[in-house]
């Protein structure tokens, strides 16, 4: 039995992974959408409140990957963990359904069933995240591992798909109105909707895993971890002596104490008191405990330095490039002329632009990956990182060079911004999903799954940056008056 699609080339479990990661991120994306407005107004826990919620559940997000992927590594296996991670996350949109369907009558009941909510989908995304990707690598036996740029590039489209139609179909069913007045009680359809999305993938991942997510001998991946895994030359499991296990504490303890002492401020939330300073003492100590693994070879150890090389600078490029949701929002609303053939477009909506030259440019990038391999033209991975660090800086040279000396009333016209946008893509689809293929192709087989977790927290990292970036945009009225 082949498992290769004659079609695109690639393994047709790929595209099982790619419309499984797709439901997810509609579950994950349509939930965020709706979920700080449910905060403030269902549950009358006000804008700031609301605020510091969805950070926190955005931070512990990116956390919980790490524990995912060990787990993983160590005991159940990627299939067994995507499995509990999707029934878990389903779950957790279940109780917000729950949660907005009670608070009219009874809102204590109603927002601790959102805290327990909250915490099946931060979990159930620990369990789901690293091991979908890093089944994408498993794919790919190692004379094949120069078609894992374009895989990788085709799985992002999937997140891509998933996240833009999640952000519009929850919304669509859960944020109305009636008679101009928001429908507090539509929330619970904008959940349920994600939940039943997320169940989809979840199920359909369960009955086609065992045809098509195979290699091409035919023999299942992603099961439980099990020494013929292992490939010849590397250790079957990690060994760490409790010295390494006791420092790697003391490390995390104290680097996160440090951290706070730099990071925080006064008035700050507990979010950006702690947990930022913990997502960053967790990369640093978790990087000790990997590398003082004693079965560790020095050419693992060189690939695992290479990682986490890379997730510094990637770092960097999410900080910059999430923007889009911050101070790119406030040029958008007060110094472009958003009007497209006489139509006024919101300026919250000038980011999805992102989206829709992710979908356009995708396959084209893949195709473009696998045309230059074919002429041994194609650039080492982080070489088209460097690509995209260039491109996003490219696109914010040309959007200072536009918005300088505009003074306090003038504006820019939205082509600006969709060119920023454009070139912000591109940059994207030479960065991200070359770095899920890099982490796929340097982790040793016992860590795989665990540092595509490290991977995601290298992006909980730039999420970090981004406050910190776009607390630089000078305050509006302090720049420029805006003028209707």
């Amino acid at each position: 039995m082949t498992s290769t699609s004659t079609t695109s080339g690639h393994p047709k479990g790929l595209w099982v992974l790619f419309t499984t990661e797709m439901w997810e991120r509609f579950n994950f994306y349509g939930m965020r959408a709706l979920l700080s407005l449910f905060l403030a107004e269902a549950l009358m826990m006000g804008k700031q409140e609301a605020s510091i919620i969805y950070g926190g559940f955005l931070g512990l997000s990116y956390l919980t990957p790490m524990l995912g992927g060990y787990i993983s590594d160590k005991y159940l296996g990627n299939r067994n963990c995507i499995l509990l991670g999707g029934a878990t996350m389903g779950i957790g949109q279940f109780l917000l359904f729950f949660s907005g369907s009670l608070f009219k009558t009874n809102l204590p009941l109603s927002t601790n069933i959102m805290w327990l909510a909250l915490l099946a989908i931060i979990l159930g995304n620990g369990f789901f995240k690293p091991n979908i990707s890093s089944m994408v690598g498993s794919l790919y036996p190692k004379e094949q591992k120069n078609k894992l740029d374009s895989a990788f590039t085709l799985f992002y489209l999937g997140i891509n798909v998933g996240a833009t139609l999640g952000q519009f179909i929850c919304p669509f069913f859960g944020d109305v109105e009636a008679n101009g007045v928001r429908d507090l009680s539509a929330f619970r359809w904008g959940f349920l909707a994600a939940g039943i999305a997320m169940f989809v993938g979840t199920i359909s991942f369960y009955f086609l895993k065992n045809k098509y997510v195979i290699t091409p001998q035919g023999e299942a991946i992603g099961g439980r971890p099990k020494k013929s895994d292992i490939p010849e030359g590397e250790s079957e499991s990690a060994k760490f002596t409790t010295t390494s296990i006791i420092i790697s504490i003391v490390l995390l303890v104290a680097a996160t104490y440090g951290l706070h002492l730099l990071m925080a401020g006064p008035g700050d939330s507990i979010i950006k008191k702690w947990l930022y300073p913990f997502i960053f003492a967790a990369g640093i100590s978790l990087g000790y405990l990997i590398l003082s693994d004693k079965t560790i070879t020095k050419i693992e150890r060189d690939r695992i330095w290479v990682l986490y090389i890379v997730c510094f600078f990637v770092m960097f490029f999410w900080g910059a490039f999430e923007q889009a949701g911050s101070s790119l929002t406030f040029i958008a609303d007060n110094q472009t002329d958003t009007r497209i053939l006489g139509w006024t477009m919101p300026p919250s909506m000038v980011q999805n632009f992102n989206g829709i030259f992710v979908m356009a440019f995708a396959i084209p990038f893949s195709l473009l990956w696998i045309w230059m391999n074919k002429r041994k033209l194609e650039p080492i991975s982080p070489v088209k990182q460097a690509w995209g660090l260039m491109l996003i800086a490219l696109g914010y040279f040309i959007i200072a060079t536009q918005v300088k000396g505009l003074g306090i009333s003038g504006k820019v016209g939205i082509i600006w911004m969709i060119i920023l946008y454009l070139l912000h893509t591109w940059g994207e689809l030479c960065l991200s999903p070359i770095g899920l293929s890099l982490v796929a192709k340097l982790a040793p087989k016992r860590f795989a799954s665990l540092l595509m977790g490290v991977w995601f927290l290298g992006n909980a990292g730039g999420y970090v940056l981004t406050g910190v970036l776009g607390a630089l945009l000078p305050p509006t009225t302090e720049a420029y008056v805006k003028m209707d």
